[in-house]
């Protein structure tokens, strides 16, 4: 300002409005553009000009802030105020302008850059996620092929040399004929359950295999009477309605039923066996109970592993947000407690995995 402005005076506050729209540059630029040059064109105010510029050039406005600086000095020309634009200076009156560009320009070639960078680096996490997604495809493939070579033509030998030995069920004494008809039905639902766990395996997207029934879960009576069937004495109680809760609940409720019944053929052969099941909610509960059993009723027949421990149960049961108790009990009998909480969304681990 000149030398006869007074500090309170108009000049000063054109040039402090003008100062002060640089704080809304970010919201409303277009207002800041005219109350910056107007304020460079009435009182001379060169600093909030020389912000708004490099401002506009380093968000690619090039254009707009040739523009702004073009009329900002005309119009102080015509003005002719006491603070001119085009005083005599050593470095001329466009040299200011010129600069603020300059580093403009290159502040939006730099964020340009990190834009392009961050693009890329989104779209290498992306392509890395792809494969190893197709990996993980490919390995499963690779097993599912490999399962369905070795387990599937097994389980179809066993099933047919079964199938052609319960022809013959008439020639042979009625419990090696039992024992014929539930080999058959289980190899045959062994095959079923396989195919099943091949089918996620080669694709657990795939919207056909959305609705189909998880791999091995069938009603507990049935689980029942298959033990029955094998000669295990069981004592079963079960309250309430499986139907309407989460696969991953059901299927833990009954991987427990069938871990303790296997053990309890296992290690207490003959012994009576006692399982109460409470489905909830607000919870499902599941005691299994066995009396020490007679070992030498077990003799010359190796123990054979279900596949699912009770480690594996207790990682299972601790996933679904439930507890798990299992140890000996009095008079050398075995029990097994759990409490399964009941989720409404099934956000637990995937059905099937042990």
């Amino acid at each position: 300002m000149g030398a006869g402005a007074t500090l309170w005076g108009p000049d000063t506050a054109v040039a402090a409005v003008g100062s002060l729209s640089l704080a809304v540059r970010y919201r409303v630029p277009l207002v800041t553009v005219v109350v910056t040059v107007c304020a460079a064109v009435v009182v001379g105010a060169l600093l909030p000009l020389l912000v708004m510029l490099f401002y506009l050039a380093s968000r690619g406005w090039r254009a707009l802030g040739c523009a702004c600086a073009a009329v900002a000095l005309a119009g102080n020309w015509f003005a002719q105020p006491e603070q001119l634009l085009w005083s005599t200076r050593a470095y001329g009156p466009v040299l200011p302008f010129a600069l603020v560009m300059v580093l403009g320009l290159w502040a939006d070639s730099r964020r340009r850059l990190e834009a392009s960078l961050t693009a890329q680096v989104e779209h290498l996490r992306v392509e890395r996620e792809l494969r190893a997604k197709q990996a993980r495809l490919s390995e499963r493939a690779r097993i599912a092929a490999e399962m369905h070579d070795v387990l599937a033509h097994r389980l179809s030998l066993l099933a047919l040399h079964a199938g052609a030995l319960q022809r013959r069920a008439a020639t042979l004494p009625e419990p090696v004929a039992d024992r014929l008809a539930l080999l058959r039905t289980t190899s045959t639902e062994a095959l079923g359950d396989l195919r099943d766990v091949l089918g996620v395996l080669r694709d657990p997207d795939h919207p056909e295999l959305q609705g189909q029934r998880v791999p091995g879960l069938r009603e507990l009576p049935a689980l029942f009477d298959e033990a029955r069937a094998a000669g295990q004495e069981i004592d079963a109680v079960v309250e309430g309605a499986a139907g309407p809760l989460p696969a991953s609940h059901r299927l833990a409720v009954h991987r427990l039923v069938q871990e303790a019944l296997t053990n309890a053929r296992k290690h207490a052969p003959g012994a009576p066996v006692r399982v109460v099941v409470r489905y909830g909610p607000p919870a499902s509960s599941v005691e299994v109970h066995n009396r020490a059993g007679d070992p030498a009723s077990a003799a010359g027949e190796p123990p054979v592993s279900s596949g699912y421990g009770l480690v594996g149960l207790a990682e299972r049961v601790t996933a679904l947000g439930g507890r798990l108790d299992y140890g000996p009990s009095g008079g050398g009998g075995w029990n097994i407690a759990a409490d399964i909480p009941v989720s409404t969304v099934e956000e637990h681990l995937a059905p099937g995995a042990a």
